[in-house]
């Protein structure tokens, strides 16, 4: 009885993971389909979602490219969920691989796009993540960071990375920054090339 109770609560905790990770507010309302449109992604290409979480980006991206979607987390669970949508839609190029963003189980060069959304504030290494990222990224393979802009204000907790601190490593990790937006309030893409 008491299994059955502690698998419910770990159910609901799921669920509240899926329903916020799923949010498209917390990505700053940015559809998958118009960031792809904002990237030059050919249909052959291969990427990487790091920090997949539920396939927000990982599920449209497999869409669009033939090449194999790396779907990277640490967490099984969130694995399992990509691995389902992606049954359900029947998408065949979805590979989920469980990682860490510093310790990337790809082999080099082996990737045309990194996207790293929402995930880089949580690494305890930041550099240690973006030497791996431009580890596996091909020569002229493109690494895409999405993330909240830090600010002055001590009521938000959560960490976060300013986009000039991140835009310095970047460039200090030797990939070369190509554009930077701010699609909505409090959030900043950064586009780098190798």
């Amino acid at each position: 009885m008491e299994k059955r109770a502690c698998n419910a609560n770990e159910m609901k905790k799921l669920a509240k993971k899926i329903e916020f990770l799923d949010d498209p507010e917390r990505r700053g309302d940015i559809p998958p389909e118009k960031l792809l449109k904002m990237l030059p992604v050919k249909n052959t290409d291969s990427m990487l979602d790091l920090g997949a979480g539920t396939g927000y980006f990982t599920i449209p991206f497999a869409k669009t490219v033939e090449g194999p979607v790396y779907a990277l987390d640490m967490d099984s669970n969130m694995l399992e969920v990509i691995s389902s949508k992606a049954k359900e839609e029947n998408i065949q190029n979805v590979k989920p691989v469980q990682g860490r963003a510093d310790e990337i189980p790809l082999s080099d060069h082996s990737v045309d796009f990194v996207l790293a959304s929402l995930v880089l504030h949580e690494v305890k290494q930041l550099s240690d993540s973006l030497q791996q990222i431009k580890r596996v990224l091909k020569n002229d393979g493109y690494f895409v960071c999405i993330e909240l802009e830090k600010e002055d204000n001590p009521a938000h907790n959560h960490p976060r990375i300013s986009s000039s601190i991140m835009e310095q490593e970047i460039m200090n990790a030797g990939l070369k920054v190509t554009e930077k937006l701010n699609p909505a309030d409090g959030i900043y893409f950064i586009v780098a090339k190798k």
